[in-house]
C-alpha cells in the first residue's frame, strides 16, 4: 500500500501536467522541468569543477594569489565592487583591477563563491570588459549558478554577441526567469539545437503579443534563422527606431548589420566598449570605438597594432581608419626619423584628450623606435608619454640625459624609472612648477604627490612643496583609512579592489593629488611598484 507521502508526490506531479493545447506549444526543454527530469549538471560529477579558486589568471601567469582576499571582511569586498560603477581616470588602475577581477580568487570568508564571482561579472561588463566577464561566467559550471549570475550571464553574453553562449544556461537554469527577452533567447537556442521551426513560431507568437520590440524579435528571427533549414527574408527598419539598446545592438553585430550612426550618437561608452572588442563588427568600426577605449585601459598596444595590420590587409576598407593604418606603416619603416615622427605626431592627430591617449597607446612600439634626439625637447615629452601608455620604461629612459631638469619629459622620467637611488632634487622640482602652465598647477600636484608615494623626495622637501601646492598628504578619509590598512598588513588584493574604488572618475580632473598619493604609496609598499610608478607617470601626462 502506498503511503502518504508517495501519494501526495504522485498528487503533485499531475497537478503539474500541462494540458493537451499547453503540451502543443512546450519544447522538450519545459516538459523536462514541469516533470523534473532536467538535472541540475550538464556535465558529469567527475568533470564537474570546484567553486574554489575561480578565475582564468594563475600566478604564474601574473595573477593574484588565491589566497589575496583570505582574512578580508566579506562586507568590505561586497562594497569594494558593488560601488564601483566601472569608468576608471586611469589606464592602468584599470588594467590593474582588471588583472585582480579575472585572478583565480578565493571567495572571501563569510561570502558564497558564486555571489563572489558575480559581483566581479558585474563589474567587468560595467569597466566594458566583456571578453574578460565572458572567461569567468565560463569559469562556472551552470549547475552552481545564481539567479544573479544566470541575469549577469546572459547581460554577458548579449555584450559579446553571442547569443547562442547562454545555451548551456538555459539547459539547467531555464526556469530561472519568465520575462520577454529571456523567452526571447530561449527561443534563438531552441533553434540552434536544431527545432528551428519550433523557434519560429514562438518568437512570431512574441511578435503578436508584442512582448518585445518589434525590431528586437525581428532580430532575434534572423539569428535563430541562420541555424538551421528554417530562414525567412527578415527586414530590418532602422528608420523607425528611436533608441538603441544592448539587445539589439548584439544581435545587430552578431548578424553582421551596421547599425545607423545617428542611433549610436550620444548612446553611450558602452557601445564602444563592446563594438572594439568584437570580432564581427566592421573594422572602420572597431577602429573608431578603439580611438575611445584604448586609453580607457580596454586595448592594449598590441591589439591596437594587430587592428590596423588587419585593416591595412584589407582593400576593402576606405576613409579615414584605412589612412590611419598607411600612417602606422610609415611610423615604423619610413627612411628619415623625422618622417617616422612626423606620421607618429598625426597618428595622435587634434581630437579631444581620451583621442590622442588611445591613439598614443597606438603609437608606444612605433615611438621606443624612434632615436633620441636632444634637439628635439618638443617631442620629447609625448613620445614618453606613448612609450608609458604601453608600459615602455626602459626605452622611455634612453631619453634620461636628453631631455633638460624641470621639464614636462623629465617629470615623467623621475616617476616612470624603474630604479632610482637619490631624491629627486629640490631645485629641479621648483624649475617644474614656476613653468607649470596647467590648470591650478594640477600636474605639480601631481607630480609632488606621485614622487612622495614612491619615496623618491625627502619629508623636508614633501612639506616644502606641499605648503606651496596647498597640498594636504596627511589629511585622512574613510576610503584613505582602509587602503592604508590594506597596505600595512600586506594584502595586495584589497588594495587593488580599494584602488579601483578611489579610482573612480571620466577624467583624471576627478582625481586628487592625496588620493594619488594614497594609492601610489599602498601599490609601492604591496610590491607592486611598477604600477604605481605607471600610475604616477601618467597622471602627470593626462593632466
Amino acid at each position: 500500500m502506498p503511503s502518504a507521502e508517495s501519494a501526495a508526490q504522485k498528487a503533485a506531479l499531475l497537478a503539474r501536467l500541462p494540458t493537451l493545447e499547453e503540451l502543443e506549444d512546450m519544447t522538450p526543454d519545459e516538459f523536462e522541468e514541469i516533470l523534473d527530469l532536467k538535472p541540475k549538471f550538464d556535465i558529469p560529477p567527475a568533470a564537474r569543477r570546484s567553486m574554489e579558486q575561480v578565475g582564468i589568471i594563475s600566478t604564474d601567469e601574473g595573477g593574484f594569489g588565491g589566497d589575496s582576499l583570505v582574512g578580508v571582511r566579506s562586507s568590505l569586498v561586497r562594497a569594494a565592487l558593488s560601488k564601483n560603477r566601472g569608468r576608471l581616470v586611469s589606464r592602468w588602475g584599470h588594467i590593474l583591477l582588471r588583472r585582480a577581477l579575472t585572478s583565480r580568487l578565493d571567495a572571501p570568508e563569510g561570502m558564497e563563491p558564486v555571489d563572489f564571482v558575480a559581483l566581479r561579472v558585474g563589474l567587468l561588463l560595467r569597466m566594458g570588459e566583456a571578453d574578460a566577464a565572458r572567461a569567468l561566467v565560463q569559469d562556472v559550471d551552470t549547475g552552481n549558478f545564481s539567479l544573479a549570475l544566470t541575469n549577469l550571464a546572459l547581460d554577458t553574453y548579449i555584450a559579446n554577441a553571442d547569443f547562442t553562449g547562454i545555451c548551456p544556461t538555459m539547459a539547467t537554469r531555464g526556469s530561472l526567469r519568465d520575462d520577454p527577452q529571456w523567452e526571447a533567447a530561449q527561443s534563438i537556442c531552441l533553434a540552434y539545437r536544431g527545432s528551428g521551426e519550433a523557434a519560429m513560431q514562438r518568437l512570431d507568437k512574441a511578435l503578436d503579443n508584442r512582448k518585445l520590440a518589434r525590431v528586437d524579435l525581428l532580430l532575434a528571427q534572423k539569428y535563430a534563422g541562420a541555424a538551421g533549414r528554417v530562414r525567412r527574408a527578415v527586414t530590418i527598419e532602422w528608420d523607425k527606431v528611436k533608441d538603441m539598446t544592448p539587445w539589439r545592438y548584439g544581435l545587430a553585430t552578431a548578424v553582421g548589420m551596421e547599425v545607423p550612426d545617428q542611433l549610436l550618437a550620444g548612446a553611450g561608452s558602452y557601445y564602444d566598449k563592446t563594438t572594439s572588442l568584437a570580432p564581427a563588427a566592421s573594422l572602420a568600426r572597431r577602429a573608431d570605438a578603439a580611438d575611445r577605449t584604448a586609453g580607457l585601459g580596454i586595448l592594449s598596444s598590441s591589439a591596437m597594432i594587430d587592428l590596423y595590420s588587419q585593416i591595412y590587409s584589407d582593400p576593402e576598407v576606405s576613409g579615414q581608419s584605412a589612412d590611419r593604418a598607411v600612417l602606422l606603416r610609415d611610423a615604423y619603416i619610413a627612411a628619415d626619423p623625422q618622417d617616422r615622427f612626423a606620421a607618429v605626431e598625426e597618428l595622435w592627430g587634434d581630437g579631444d584628450r581620451l583621442e590622442r591617449y588611445s591613439r598614443q597607446v597606438l603609437t608606444a612600439f612605433a615611438a621606443a623606435r624612434l632615436p633620441v634626439d636632444s634637439g628635439s625637447q618638443d617631442q620629447a615629452f609625448g613620445l614618453i608619454t606613448s612609450m608609458l601608455a604601453a608600459g615602455l620604461d626602459q626605452n622611455a629612459m634612453r631619453w634620461a640625459e636628453a631631455v633638460p631638469a624641470g621639464s614636462d619629459a623629465w617629470a615623467l622620467l623621475v616617476l616612470a624609472a624603474p630604479r632610482r637611488s637619490s631624491p629627486v632634487p629640490a631645485d629641479s622640482l621648483d624649475g617644474f612648477i614656476d613653468d607649470d602652465v596647467s590648470n591650478e598647477l594640477r600636474k605639480s600636484a601631481y607630480l609632488i604627490a606621485g614622487l612622495a608615494g614612491l619615496g623618491r623626495i625627502d619629508t623636508e622637501s614633501i612639506a616644502q612643496f606641499s605648503g606651496r601646492l596647498e597640498l594636504d598628504l596627511a589629511s585622512q578619509t574613510r576610503w584613505m583609512q582602509l587602503i592604508n590598512a590594506a597596505a600595512d598588513s600586506n594584502q595586495p588584493g584589497l588594495v587593488v579592489l580599494l584602488v579601483g574604488l578611489g579610482m573612480q572618475g571620466g577624467d583624471w580632473n576627478a582625481m586628487s593629488p592625496r588620493f594619488l598619493y594614497t594609492i601610489v604609496s599602498a601599490l609601492r609598499r604591496t610590491g607592486m611598484e611598477a604600477e604605481a610608478r605607471m600610475i604616477a607617470a601618467e597622471a602627470v601626462a593626462r593632466s
